[in-house]
């Protein structure tokens, strides 16, 4: 499951994925951010809040998730990462290399940091 927030004034989506990401969970962020994309042009940002390192609950549910990453990217202008977890901390380095967005890591404890870096 994905909770998501959408603070429209400052074209930043915030999601805390809590569990088992399944493949509805994308179709409904879809829902969320195309409405607003297409009228603004792009997201500011994105902030991923977790202190865990999801998973999926279906291959299904990974490959949609990836076609969703492959259809937002270009759309997103900076990206944190907000967790202790050890994977989504190295995460900056790797994903740099497939996506358009500025990407940063920021400790779990740091949530008002990455807001603040989204926001500039």
């Amino acid at each position: 499951m994905i909770h998501a927030e959408l603070l429209r004034d400052q074209g930043i989506l915030i999601i805390t994925p809590e569990g088992a990401l399944q493949q509805s969970d994308f179709t409904e962020l879809g829902q969320l951010v195309d409405p607003f994309i297409e009228a603004k042009g792009e997201l500011h940002g994105l902030m991923i809040y977790t202190k865990t390192f999801p998973h999926w609950d279906s291959f299904k549910a990974l490959l949609t998730h990836f076609k969703f990453v492959k259809n937002h990217q270009q759309h997103i202008r900076k990206i944190a990462a907000v967790s202790d977890n050890t994977v989504l901390s190295i995460a900056p380095s790797i994903v740099t290399h497939f996506i358009h967005a500025e990407v940063r890591h920021f400790n779990y404890t740091d949530r008002d940091a990455a807001l603040a870096w989204l926001k500039v």
